[in-house]
């Protein structure tokens, strides 16, 4: 399992697909399942989703990750052939200046472009410590003129992701692009592999979701087509083993998967999750029984689409769960791929707990 789980995660990350562009990740993930000999839907969205069906009588599952990533878009096009961008997602400032980039301009073409940074010998001292706001920096192609950028493929509203890499570092750890979420597409289809052929359990909804990084928008219209009892949502959890983020937390990279206790993001979207307590414990005895350490997670500045999926219809029980990350939303986030592999063992013996004694029931719980 755990080769090809390291080959999925590492052949999504290096797809461009940007919030809104999502389709080159989406077909690679259709071919996987259809190669599994599972049928899949794609609807107007874009969200890809696979039924594996089970007893009806058990609540329904539906396990979402997100296909896209953060980005810009092209917004002008100089004389010069330089470009001007907006964020899309939470890009970080900070974290742009001199980066390599990648453009798509359609028919599978791309095209590789770097965000100027200007030349250290001409920078002033007051310019130093400064970070340039994005409306002011600008994607060098190498087109000498704007008729030159049109030629080959670029407009406004040009998607751009960071150029796709991945460094392999010490023990079982990576680095790369967009970690954040190819790396929970990758433990979804490892989940289809294993639940295929079962014999029982509760109906499984697998949706890969588009729009995440553009507020949360894709996986709520899958949920009001699924209308599923439970939504476990799949993504990274923040890691804080670092000297900048000792006081966010206690999660360790390395140390096993995540489940979110609460989340709120705290300005802008004035939403988040807090977990309902019979997934929580759904979590804990699973991951006691099978001996994977589970670590806890409460945060503010970050949220996931089980914002508003658990809204959806009656009311969805909603857990995230995750794998911890460092380094988010930059061009090179950092998991461990051990992470994913015990996160994969635990949603499925999570899953082996739902029967017939199993219940929603809030009033079953104290809390």
């Amino acid at each position: 399992m755990h080769n090809r789980l390291n080959a999925w995660t590492k052949a999504l990350m290096m797809i461009p697909g940007l919030s809104g562009f999502e389709g080159n990740v989406r077909r690679y993930i259709k071919a996987e399942l259809h190669a599994m000999g599972l049928a899949t839907k794609t609807d107007r969205l874009g969200n890809l989703m696979t039924t594996i069906a089970g007893d009806e009588s058990l609540p329904s599952v539906m396990f979402i990750a997100h296909m896209d990533q953060l980005g810009l878009i092209v917004r002008k096009i100089e004389a010069s052939g330089m470009l001007r961008v907006e964020r899309l997602g939470g890009v970080p400032e900070r974290a742009l200046a001199a980066q390599e980039v990648l453009l798509s301009v359609g028919n599978g073409r791309t095209l590789s472009g770097v965000i100027a940074n200007k030349s250290h010998h001409a920078t002033t001292p007051e310019e130093k410590y400064k970070v340039v706001p994005y409306q002011d920096l600008y994607i060098d192609c190498g087109f000498t003129s704007a008729a030159e950028a049109l030629a080959a493929g670029v407009n406004i509203g040009t998607p751009i992701v960071y150029a796709p890499n991945i460094v392999e570092m010490a023990g079982t750890r990576i680095a790369g692009t967009s970690v954040d979420d190819r790396a929970a597409c990758a433990i979804q289809l490892e989940l289809a592999q294993a639940l295929k052929a079962r014999k029982a359990g509760p109906t499984v909804y697998l949706v890969f979701s588009v729009q995440e990084e553009f507020n949360l928008r894709g996986a709520i219209t899958a949920a009001q087509v699924l209308q599923p009892d439970i939504c476990i949502q799949l993504d990274l959890a923040l890691a804080t083993d670092t000297p900048d983020m000792g006081h966010r937390g206690d999660v360790r990279l390395g140390a096993g998967p995540v489940m979110g206790m609460y989340s709120f993001h705290g300005r802008g979207t004035l939403n988040g999750c807090l977990p309902h307590p019979a997934m929580v414990k759904l979590m804990d005895e699973a991951a006691s029984a099978s001996g994977i350490n589970l670590q806890r997670s409460a945060h503010i500045g970050a949220l996931t689409e089980t914002s508003y999926v658990q809204l959806v219809g009656q009311g969805v029980a909603c857990i995230d769960v995750a794998f911890p990350c460092r380094y988010t939303h930059s061009a090179l986030e950092v998991c461990d791929l051990a992470d994913l592999a015990a996160l994969t063992d635990l949603l499925l013996a999570a899953l082996g707990r739902i029967d017939s004694n199993f219940s929603l029931d809030r009033d079953d719980y104290f809390e």
